[in-house]
């Protein structure tokens, strides 16, 4: 008979391991990256086009046909700078979400033929949208350069965002990847899930605008502090909102933590279902 204590340690023995994986991660964060601009023209310019292009489009319709405003001087190049700071964690986040929910049954063959670290693979799905983020980051940065002829030293804060970020990312990461493989209708239910997140997150309209009986259900959104932050530390100068942090970093915490428990204590199940 296996202890209760020795099957606790089984559960978590991967996650202590992930570090020895750390090639192997970044060879899989790699291939999908590349796999989804091979044979394109622009290839990995696609990368930085997209948000791009996606920023216009919000921008023109927000901004330029609605009137909705961002900043102190409310240009419609200020509502494209702070779309973009609020666009940036959220689409690293979804991305990751819905490439997740179907990672493990697209590698079934991973899962019943060979004994592989199953868990690198959500992993690697957020360390590519990560990829991606970055190549938006440097976008934002020459966006802001051009509108504010500045760029503000607080951007170095960026790291301490960042982190968290990533860890609420893997957590729920490793929730979709093994909910995909029991329910094969997640991708469709996660997409209306995230859609109903981002509008309740102040990504594409300023929280001043929520009317006050309002304000508790969007302060209690875990991404409002940090797509707050972020436009702290890019745009107004300012460091980031360290209580919004705190509650964000305790957030992503808890996701992590309880992602990866299910995906560890369900994965023994993986083979049989697919």
């Amino acid at each position: 008979m296996i202890s209760a204590q020795t099957a606790r340690r089984a559960v978590w023995r991967p996650l202590w391991e992930l570090p020895r994986q750390f090639e192997l991660i970044l060879m899989l964060a790699r291939r999908e990256l590349l796999a989804r601009y091979k044979g394109s023209a622009l290839g990995i310019i696609w990368a930085l086009v997209t948000p791009v292009v996606t920023i216009a489009i919000f921008t023109f319709i927000f901004a330029g046909l609605f009137g909705a405003r961002f900043g102190a001087r409310g240009t419609s190049w200020d509502y494209a700078l702070y779309l973009f700071c609020g666009l940036l964690p959220w689409t690293m986040f979804q991305e990751t979400l819905q490439q997740s929910s179907t990672t493990i049954v697209t590698h079934a063959n991973l899962v019943k033929r060979v004994i592989f670290p199953l868990e690198t693979l959500p992993v690697a799905q957020a360390l590519a949208a990560l990829g991606n983020q970055m190549f938006g980051t440097l976008a934002l940065l020459v966006a802001t350069l051009v509108v504010n002829h500045q760029l503000h030293v607080t951007i170095l804060w960026l790291p301490v965002l960042v982190i968290p970020q990533f860890i609420a990312t893997l957590g729920a990461a490793w929730l979709v990847a093994s909910l995909g493989v029991f329910w094969r209708d997640i991708a469709q239910g996660l997409a209306l899930v995230l859609m109903a997140w981002m509008f309740l997150t102040p990504i594409i309209y300023p929280e001043s605008i929520v009317p006050e009986r309002y304000r508790p259900f969007i302060n209690a959104n875990p991404f409002t502090a940090l797509v707050r932050s972020y436009r702290r530390i890019f745009l107004e100068g300012a460091g980031p909102d360290w209580r919004g942090v705190a509650f964000f970093t305790a957030f992503a915490a808890v996701l992590f933590v309880f992602g990866y428990w299910w995906f560890a204590k369900t994965r023994r199940n993986f083979a049989d279902v697919i």
